[in-house]
Protein backbone atom coordinates (compact mmCIF):
# COMPACT_ATOMS: atom_id res chain seq x y z
CA UNK A 1 0.00 0.00 0.00
CA UNK A 2 1.20 3.89 -1.13
CA UNK A 3 0.36 4.99 2.19
CA UNK A 4 2.59 2.35 3.91
CA UNK A 5 6.46 2.08 4.76
CA UNK A 6 8.64 -0.74 6.20
CA UNK A 7 11.75 0.82 7.08
CA UNK A 8 14.86 -1.08 9.18
CA UNK A 9 17.39 0.34 11.16
CA UNK A 10 20.39 -0.76 10.94
CA UNK A 11 22.15 -0.94 14.84
CA UNK A 12 25.49 -2.48 14.04
CA UNK A 13 29.02 -1.88 14.63
CA UNK A 14 30.99 -1.57 11.79
CA UNK A 15 34.00 -2.74 11.65
CA UNK A 16 36.14 -0.16 12.98
CA UNK A 17 37.70 2.45 10.00
CA UNK A 18 38.19 -0.60 7.88
CA UNK A 19 36.22 -0.46 4.89
CA UNK A 20 36.08 -3.31 3.05
CA UNK A 21 35.29 -4.98 5.81
CA UNK A 22 32.49 -2.91 6.48
CA UNK A 23 30.68 -2.63 2.98
CA UNK A 24 30.49 -6.53 4.01
CA UNK A 25 28.76 -6.34 6.41
CA UNK A 26 26.60 -3.79 4.92
CA UNK A 27 25.85 -5.71 2.16
CA UNK A 28 24.39 -8.47 4.28
CA UNK A 29 22.43 -6.30 6.06
CA UNK A 30 20.42 -4.75 2.90
CA UNK A 31 20.32 -8.76 1.87
CA UNK A 32 18.44 -9.53 5.40
CA UNK A 33 16.60 -6.43 4.84
CA UNK A 34 15.35 -6.51 1.24
CA UNK A 35 14.55 -10.35 2.32
CA UNK A 36 11.86 -9.08 4.86
CA UNK A 37 10.26 -6.76 2.60
CA UNK A 38 11.76 -3.15 4.06
CA UNK A 39 11.72 -0.52 1.78
CA UNK A 40 13.68 1.76 3.60
CA UNK A 41 17.34 0.78 5.12
CA UNK A 42 19.44 3.43 7.13
CA UNK A 43 22.81 3.37 8.65
CA UNK A 44 24.59 5.44 11.09
CA UNK A 45 26.11 8.46 10.87
CA UNK A 46 29.93 7.66 9.67
CA UNK A 47 29.29 3.81 9.87
CA UNK A 48 31.29 3.56 6.69
CA UNK A 49 33.91 2.65 8.08
CA UNK A 50 33.09 4.52 11.40
CA UNK A 51 33.10 7.40 13.84
CA UNK A 52 36.61 8.85 14.60
CA UNK A 53 36.47 8.02 18.61
CA UNK A 54 40.48 8.16 18.71
CA UNK A 55 40.49 11.83 19.11
CA UNK A 56 39.03 11.55 22.65
CA UNK A 57 41.49 9.69 23.93
CA UNK A 58 44.90 9.81 22.20
CA UNK A 59 45.86 14.23 22.21
CA UNK A 60 44.02 14.44 19.16
CA UNK A 61 44.41 18.27 19.80
CA UNK A 62 48.17 17.88 20.58
CA UNK A 63 50.03 19.54 17.57
CA UNK A 64 52.52 16.87 14.86
CA UNK A 65 52.18 13.76 16.92
CA UNK A 66 53.49 11.08 14.82
CA UNK A 67 50.40 8.28 15.74
CA UNK A 68 47.42 11.22 15.22
CA UNK A 69 48.98 11.61 11.71
CA UNK A 70 49.21 8.03 11.27
CA UNK A 71 45.61 7.62 12.33
CA UNK A 72 44.06 10.15 10.40
CA UNK A 73 46.31 8.58 7.16
CA UNK A 74 44.83 5.33 8.15
CA UNK A 75 41.01 7.00 7.77
CA UNK A 76 41.67 8.59 4.79
CA UNK A 77 42.46 5.42 3.31
CA UNK A 78 39.74 3.79 4.36
CA UNK A 79 36.91 6.96 3.61
CA UNK A 80 34.81 6.44 0.73
CA UNK A 81 34.54 7.66 -2.58
CA UNK A 82 31.39 7.34 -4.78
CA UNK A 83 33.20 7.98 -7.86
CA UNK A 84 35.30 5.22 -7.45
CA UNK A 85 32.57 2.37 -7.14
CA UNK A 86 32.81 1.65 -3.63
CA UNK A 87 28.81 2.22 -3.46
CA UNK A 88 28.15 0.09 -6.51
CA UNK A 89 27.31 -2.69 -4.48
CA UNK A 90 25.42 -1.34 -2.38
CA UNK A 91 23.68 0.61 -5.31
CA UNK A 92 22.97 -2.80 -7.29
CA UNK A 93 21.22 -4.66 -4.17
CA UNK A 94 18.95 -1.50 -3.40
CA UNK A 95 18.28 -1.87 -7.24
CA UNK A 96 17.53 -5.72 -6.39
CA UNK A 97 15.31 -5.39 -3.24
CA UNK A 98 13.49 -2.14 -5.17
CA UNK A 99 14.57 -0.16 -1.44
CA UNK A 100 16.30 2.83 -0.46
CA UNK A 101 19.41 3.24 1.96
CA UNK A 102 20.09 6.40 4.10
CA UNK A 103 23.97 5.50 4.83
CA UNK A 104 26.02 7.49 6.84
CA UNK A 105 29.75 7.38 5.34
CA UNK A 106 33.35 9.13 5.67
CA UNK A 107 33.71 10.74 2.62
CA UNK A 108 36.89 11.61 0.53
CA UNK A 109 35.71 14.39 -1.45
CA UNK A 110 37.64 14.12 -4.77
CA UNK A 111 36.13 17.43 -5.76
CA UNK A 112 37.67 19.02 -2.84
CA UNK A 113 41.50 17.69 -3.55
CA UNK A 114 40.59 13.74 -2.28
CA UNK A 115 42.23 14.78 1.02
CA UNK A 116 39.85 16.11 3.17
CA UNK A 117 37.32 14.29 5.41
CA UNK A 118 33.87 15.09 5.50
CA UNK A 119 31.06 13.22 7.67
CA UNK A 120 28.90 12.73 4.40
CA UNK A 121 24.70 11.68 4.58
CA UNK A 122 23.88 9.63 0.89
CA UNK A 123 20.56 8.81 -0.15
CA UNK A 124 20.83 5.90 -2.40
CA UNK A 125 17.05 5.33 -4.05
CA UNK A 126 15.45 2.28 -4.78
CA UNK A 127 16.20 2.08 -8.54
CA UNK A 128 20.08 2.04 -6.93
CA UNK A 129 20.68 5.45 -8.18
CA UNK A 130 22.51 7.95 -5.32
CA UNK A 131 20.49 11.17 -5.67
CA UNK A 132 22.22 13.62 -2.93
CA UNK A 133 25.02 13.17 -0.92
CA UNK A 134 24.97 15.73 1.84
CA UNK A 135 28.30 17.23 3.90
CA UNK A 136 27.78 17.88 7.37
CA UNK A 137 27.75 21.50 7.88
CA UNK A 138 29.39 21.95 11.06
CA UNK A 139 31.58 18.98 12.75
CA UNK A 140 31.21 19.25 16.27
CA UNK A 141 34.05 19.91 18.73
CA UNK A 142 36.77 17.02 18.35
CA UNK A 143 35.00 16.53 15.19
CA UNK A 144 36.75 19.51 14.08
CA UNK A 145 40.21 18.03 13.79
CA UNK A 146 39.45 15.36 10.80
CA UNK A 147 36.08 16.33 9.55
CA UNK A 148 35.73 19.68 6.91
CA UNK A 149 32.89 22.18 7.07
CA UNK A 150 30.37 20.56 4.82
CA UNK A 151 28.15 22.66 2.53
CA UNK A 152 24.24 23.02 1.65
CA UNK A 153 23.82 20.76 -1.77
CA UNK A 154 22.47 18.02 0.17
CA UNK A 155 19.58 19.90 1.66
CA UNK A 156 17.19 18.14 -0.46
CA UNK A 157 14.45 15.75 0.02
CA UNK A 158 13.70 12.23 -2.04
CA UNK A 159 10.17 10.72 -2.70
CA UNK A 160 9.39 7.47 -1.45
CA UNK A 161 6.30 5.73 -1.92
CA UNK A 162 3.84 9.14 -0.06
CA UNK A 163 6.51 10.16 1.93
CA UNK A 164 9.06 12.86 1.38
CA UNK A 165 12.30 11.93 2.92
CA UNK A 166 15.12 14.45 4.12
CA UNK A 167 18.54 13.33 6.93
CA UNK A 168 20.73 15.32 8.98
CA UNK A 169 24.06 14.50 10.35
CA UNK A 170 24.41 14.08 13.98
CA UNK A 171 24.33 17.32 16.20
CA UNK A 172 23.42 19.35 12.80
CA UNK A 173 19.61 17.92 13.46
CA UNK A 174 20.16 20.58 16.19
CA UNK A 175 20.03 23.38 14.00
CA UNK A 176 17.04 24.98 13.27
CA UNK A 177 17.72 26.43 9.62
CA UNK A 178 18.82 23.24 8.80
CA UNK A 179 15.05 21.72 9.61
CA UNK A 180 13.37 24.74 8.47
CA UNK A 181 14.83 24.04 5.07
CA UNK A 182 13.77 20.05 4.91
CA UNK A 183 10.27 21.03 6.15
CA UNK A 184 10.26 23.55 3.10
CA UNK A 185 10.74 21.17 0.87
CA UNK A 186 7.84 18.58 1.61
CA UNK A 187 9.84 16.56 4.56
CA UNK A 188 7.78 14.47 6.51
CA UNK A 189 10.13 11.14 7.75
CA UNK A 190 13.07 12.83 8.61
CA UNK A 191 15.89 10.72 8.98
CA UNK A 192 18.62 11.71 12.25
CA UNK A 193 21.94 9.24 11.80
CA UNK A 194 23.99 9.06 15.15
CA UNK A 195 27.30 7.12 16.12
CA UNK A 196 25.51 5.88 18.84
CA UNK A 197 24.26 6.92 21.87
CA UNK A 198 21.02 7.25 23.52
CA UNK A 199 21.85 10.03 25.34
CA UNK A 200 21.69 12.15 21.57
CA UNK A 201 18.51 10.36 20.54
CA UNK A 202 16.40 10.28 23.98
CA UNK A 203 15.29 13.74 23.70
CA UNK A 204 15.83 15.18 20.24
CA UNK A 205 13.89 12.59 18.46
CA UNK A 206 10.31 13.05 19.61
CA UNK A 207 11.11 17.57 19.88
CA UNK A 208 11.61 17.51 16.08
CA UNK A 209 8.36 14.55 15.58
CA UNK A 210 6.33 17.03 17.08
CA UNK A 211 7.43 20.07 15.81
CA UNK A 212 7.79 18.67 12.01
CA UNK A 213 4.70 16.32 12.81
CA UNK A 214 6.41 14.22 10.55
CA UNK A 215 7.91 10.69 11.67
CA UNK A 216 11.19 10.93 12.88
CA UNK A 217 13.56 8.09 12.63
CA UNK A 218 17.09 8.39 15.09
CA UNK A 219 19.36 6.14 13.54
CA UNK A 220 22.51 4.71 16.68
CA UNK A 221 25.31 2.67 15.82
CA UNK A 222 26.68 -0.25 18.31
CA UNK A 223 30.45 0.72 19.51
CA UNK A 224 32.68 -1.19 22.30
CA UNK A 225 36.33 -1.62 22.26
CA UNK A 226 35.74 -5.09 21.98
CA UNK A 227 34.84 -3.96 18.11
CA UNK A 228 38.19 -2.60 17.38
CA UNK A 229 39.90 -5.00 14.63
CA UNK A 230 43.48 -5.71 16.44
CA UNK A 231 45.35 -4.37 13.66
CA UNK A 232 44.16 -0.69 14.06
CA UNK A 233 47.14 1.61 14.26
CA UNK A 234 48.35 2.16 17.35
CA UNK A 235 45.47 0.16 18.94
CA UNK A 236 47.26 0.23 22.49
CA UNK A 237 46.97 3.90 23.06
CA UNK A 238 43.33 3.89 22.21
CA UNK A 239 42.93 1.07 24.54
CA UNK A 240 44.72 2.90 27.77
CA UNK A 241 41.89 5.67 28.15
CA UNK A 242 38.69 4.47 25.93
CA UNK A 243 35.40 3.16 28.03
CA UNK A 244 34.25 -0.31 27.41
CA UNK A 245 31.57 0.82 25.74
CA UNK A 246 32.02 4.14 23.22
CA UNK A 247 28.30 3.66 21.69
CA UNK A 248 25.66 2.21 23.13
CA UNK A 249 22.58 2.74 20.31
CA UNK A 250 19.39 4.23 21.06
CA UNK A 251 17.99 4.18 17.91
CA UNK A 252 14.13 4.89 17.66
CA UNK A 253 11.49 6.29 15.97
CA UNK A 254 8.65 9.23 16.68
CA UNK A 255 5.54 9.27 15.43
CA UNK A 256 4.12 12.56 13.58
CA UNK A 257 2.15 13.27 16.96
CA UNK A 258 5.82 13.31 19.06
CA UNK A 259 5.26 9.80 20.94
CA UNK A 260 7.18 6.81 20.71
CA UNK A 261 6.38 4.42 17.57
CA UNK A 262 10.05 2.24 18.74
CA UNK A 263 11.25 3.49 22.07
CA UNK A 264 15.49 3.66 22.11
CA UNK A 265 16.68 0.34 22.16
CA UNK A 266 20.18 -0.08 23.80
CA UNK A 267 23.07 -2.79 23.34
CA UNK A 268 21.01 -4.88 21.07
CA UNK A 269 23.15 -5.17 17.38
CA UNK A 270 20.21 -6.11 15.01
CA UNK A 271 18.17 -4.84 12.59
CA UNK A 272 15.48 -3.07 13.79
CA UNK A 273 11.77 -2.93 11.47
CA UNK A 274 8.59 -0.41 12.02
CA UNK A 275 5.80 -0.22 9.76
CA UNK A 276 4.61 3.70 8.68
CA UNK A 277 1.61 4.78 8.12
CA UNK A 278 1.17 8.06 6.15
CA UNK A 279 -2.37 9.27 6.80
CA UNK A 280 -0.94 9.47 10.51
CA UNK A 281 1.50 13.03 9.17
CA UNK A 282 -2.26 14.09 7.27
CA UNK A 283 -3.72 13.83 10.53
CA UNK A 284 -0.93 16.05 12.93
CA UNK A 285 -0.94 18.57 10.08
CA UNK A 286 -4.47 19.43 10.80
CA UNK A 287 -3.68 21.77 13.10
CA UNK A 288 -0.14 22.78 13.11
CA UNK A 289 2.18 22.94 9.58
CA UNK A 290 5.70 24.68 10.08
CA UNK A 291 5.81 25.01 6.56
CA UNK A 292 2.49 25.65 5.48
CA UNK A 293 -0.53 27.24 7.19
CA UNK A 294 1.73 27.94 10.03
CA UNK A 295 4.33 30.04 9.12
CA UNK A 296 4.59 33.44 7.71
CA UNK A 297 6.96 34.02 5.01
CA UNK A 298 5.91 37.58 4.96
CA UNK A 299 7.65 38.18 8.39
CA UNK A 300 10.57 35.34 8.64
CA UNK A 301 11.74 33.81 5.27
CA UNK A 302 15.07 31.44 4.86
CA UNK A 303 17.93 31.77 1.88
CA UNK A 304 19.47 28.38 1.46
CA UNK A 305 22.93 28.02 -0.85
CA UNK A 306 22.38 24.81 -2.20
CA UNK A 307 25.72 25.33 -4.62
CA UNK A 308 28.19 22.57 -3.97
CA UNK A 309 31.04 24.71 -2.83
CA UNK A 310 34.81 24.31 -4.19
CA UNK A 311 38.08 26.12 -4.74
CA UNK A 312 38.37 26.40 -8.36
CA UNK A 313 36.78 26.99 -11.28
CA UNK A 314 38.36 25.93 -14.31
CA UNK A 315 38.27 27.30 -18.19
CA UNK A 316 39.94 24.64 -20.59
CA UNK A 317 40.02 25.59 -24.56
CA UNK A 318 41.92 27.68 -27.20
CA UNK A 319 42.21 31.31 -25.84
Amino acid sequence: MEHELKVALAQLAPVWLDKSATLAKMNSAVDEAGSNGADLLVFGEAFLPGYPYWLAYTQGAAWELAHNKELYAHYLKNAVQPEAGDLDKLCSLAQKYHMAIYLGMVERARDRGGHSLYCSLAYIDNGGAIRSVHRKLQPTYDERLCWAQGDGNGLRTHLLRNFTLGGLNCWENWMPLARAALYAQGENLHVAVWPGNVYNTKDITRFIARESRSYVLSVSSLMRTADFPKDTPHLHRILENAPETLGNGGSCIAGPDGEWVLEPVLEKEGLLYSTLDFNKVLEERQNFDPAGHYSRPDVTRLEVNRLRQTTVSFRDGEP
